[in-house]
């Protein structure tokens, strides 16, 4: 079982109750766009947000990423970690016909792809700030310009693929790709990822 101190946020009972058989923890729902409309269940996420962090780890569908930046920006960003299962095809063995975009959710993935998830999150937690090597640089957002993969002619496309390359969601903002790279990657293995790409 993997020890959290923060609240681990996920969409729905069944994704809690699979995450209550690998985590030791908080775990609570947004019960889908509930979260949106609830004033008392935002309260208490802002709440335990602010006393003890939260880990959000939703779906890697559109929804999934609405909700995700909706308690982002609901409870800011200073206390929120990132957990990104990667957008596998399929469907949940609960269901008949596969979701809206044909990806798996939270349910789906394999134990090994949450523990991932969530250990890749708590890296990137401030505490572990300053842990590169004395002569590893950070990734910055020049580099993603600089890489193609950031406001660049064909930049989406070369990002789309990177992602799906690198077993990503596809759908992360520049400022989440920055986190998640520089959490997942040294410069030099992103660099040696990069070279697989096809041409700019």
């Amino acid at each position: 079982m993997l020890k959290v101190q923060q609240a681990l946020l996920v969409e729905g009972k069944y994704d809690a109750a699979r995450l209550s058989n690998l985590v030791e923890g908080t775990i609570l729902t947004t019960d889908g766009f509930r979260v949106m409309k609830d004033r008392a269940l935002q309260e208490l996420l802002k709440q335990l947000a602010k006393k003890q962090g939260l880990i959000i780890l939703t779906d890697s569908d559109a929804a999934g990423f609405k909700i995700r930046h909706f308690v982002t920006g609901l409870v800011g960003a200073a206390h929120v970690l990132q957990a990104y299962v990667p957008a596998i095809p399929g469907k949940e063995a609960r269901k008949e016909i596969p979701g809206k975009e044909g990806l798996l959710g939270v349910e789906g993935v394999s134990d090994a792809l949450i523990l991932q998830a969530l250990q890749d999150a708590l890296k990137s937690a401030p505490a572990t700030e300053g842990t590169l090597q004395k002569d590893e640089q950070p990734i910055t957002y020049t580099d993603l310009y600089e890489w193609g993969i950031s406001g660049t002619a064909n930049s989406a496309e070369r990002r789309r693929c990177l992602l799906r390359q690198l077993g990503l969601p596809p759908r992360l903002s520049k400022k989440e790709l920055l986190q998640v790279l520089s959490t997942l990657y040294t410069r030099d293995a992103l660099a040696r990822q990069l070279e697989m790409l096809p041409e700019k």
